[in-house]
């Protein structure tokens, strides 16, 4: 008999031990971090991808690239359309030259015959057929010049826009580079190489977990004990009963009410409404995405 209520006594005070330790925590959630989908900005077979599930990728580093045969082929062609447009730009000054000369040797005409109309040696008509030639060049010069100009214009616009299309090839063959835009760790894969890709298709997610993110549920009355900055504890199971220690940050506190997640248990567990928490945890590398993360304010 004695047996007996030593037995119950000790699984009574089993049970009250396991009931507070279910209550020790005033929040759970789980982890989780700011994940990028670094997708392809370009169409073409994948020539090369250095990137595995598990691997850490600093900024700026280059994994990749995208077949640029066809954009190679095209900045060629666009270049020599170039050239030749230039080409065929007119020399302005020179080709007035010939009619500037034309204008002086009929000024020069103009001038030895007005004295000799003064030496009564050529009629006031030879004078006037010198001046009109004069006018007539001096149109030519003008009319011409305004002809070169157009044309010189019209050129110039047509380079421009053969320059923009070759800015836009390189641009195309600079997106080819497949650059991881973080420091992270890679967390899921979607292509291999010599898959053929089309601008947009993901290649691969990538997160920082230097630091983690734990979100958490707390009810109403909880709100008035936590702001943010403020410095709380967060605990991760390491074995059935132990648990390690972690300082986190809060650095965001929901302004709505939501109804409890089904996998979430609060401190009040009658509570239906609760508030999302996030808060910010140094990682050593033991903090995983979608582990059970316990919060002591």
């Amino acid at each position: 008999m004695k047996a007996k209520i030593v037995t119950l006594v000790i699984m009574a005070i089993t049970a009250i031990s396991c009931n507070s330790n279910d209550n020790q925590f005033d929040a759970t959630g789980t982890f989780e971090a700011v994940e990028t989908m670094v997708s392809a900005e370009a169409n073409g077979a994948i020539k090369e991808l250095k990137v595995e599930e598990g691997q850490l990728l600093q900024s700026n580093e280059t994994v990749g690239y995208i077949d640029t045969i066809q954009l190679s082929l095209k900045k060629k062609q666009l270049e020599a359309q170039l050239k030749a447009t230039l080409s065929r730009k007119p020399d302005i000054a020179s080709q007035l030259a010939a009619l500037r000369e034309d204008l002086k040797q009929a000024k020069r005409e103009q001038n030895r015959i007005a004295n000799l109309v003064k030496a009564d040696a050529a009629t006031k008509k030879q004078y006037d057929d010198a001046g009109t030639q004069v006018e007539v060049i001096q149109k030519k010069i003008v009319a011409q010049q305004s002809s070169l100009r157009n044309t010189d214009t019209s050129l110039s616009d047509e380079a421009v826009a053969i320059s923009a299309q070759i800015a836009q090839v390189n641009d195309q063959l600079l997106k080819s580079t497949i650059t991881n835009p973080l420091s992270g760790t890679v967390i899921t894969k979607f292509v291999e190489a010599n898959e053929v890709v089309a601008t947009g298709k993901p290649l691969y997610k990538i997160a920082d977990l230097s630091t983690i993110t734990l979100r958490a549920y707390i009810s109403a009355n909880q709100l008035a004990a936590i702001k943010l900055g403020q410095k709380v504890k967060v605990y991760t199971d390491t074995n059935a009963s132990d648990y390690k220690e972690h300082e986190g940050i809060v650095e965001w506190i929901s302004n709505k009410a939501e109804f409890t997640p089904k996998t979430i248990q609060t401190k009040e567990e009658r509570a239906n409404l609760v508030y999302a928490v996030k808060i910010r945890v140094k990682n050593d590398g033991l903090l995983k995405i979608g582990m059970y993360g316990e919060v002591k304010l």
